[in-house]
């Protein structure tokens, strides 16, 4: 599997396709590389790893969710999630509690610190990098414009 966040494309690369669909691609490549820079820092301004940061964003505060369900968003092992889990329980930020409906299933509530904490951190990641922030505001409508359509949320 190829793991996106470490591919890197050079300069040559880009230069080297044809205006079109690969270097589309290869420029998309490189936002996405900005975006995880973004996600990354703002999760350091917090305390958070990037997993965790993910493991926050994934949990709704005021509905349970199994700790299962939670290591099938983050795409990982359950054994994995136990740790990430065990940090921002230790920060206050979740507590686990026994499933009302299986005992024998872990839940994650999201505790009223973790609530305020995980609102400051969503409203800081939506606040936009400065590539973004620096286009006109024109540019910013179509190429928001753009992005809803490719995603197909036109």
């Amino acid at each position: 599997m190829v793991e996106f966040t470490r591919m890197t494309f050079s300069e040559r690369d880009v230069v080297e396709e044809a205006a079109g669909p690969g270097e589309t691609w290869v420029l998309v490549f490189k936002l996405f590389r900005l975006m995880r820079a973004h996600f990354e820092a703002v999760c350091a301004e917090f305390g958070l790893s990037p997993a965790q940061g993910q493991a926050l964003i994934e949990l709704d505060p005021g509905r349970p969710r199994a700790m299962g369900l939670l290591a099938g968003r983050l795409g990982n092992d359950a054994s994995n999630v136990t740790g990430i889990v065990d940090r921002l329980e230790a920060r206050g930020l979740v507590e686990r509690r026994v499933a009302e409906s299986d005992r024998r299933v872990k839940t994650l509530v999201v505790t009223g610190e973790g609530e305020t904490l995980r609102g400051r951190f969503v409203a800081r990641l939506k606040e936009a990098p400065s590539p973004i922030t620096a286009l006109p505001e024109e540019d910013q409508r179509v190429l928001s414009d753009i992005l809803r359509r490719v995603l197909g949320e036109a």
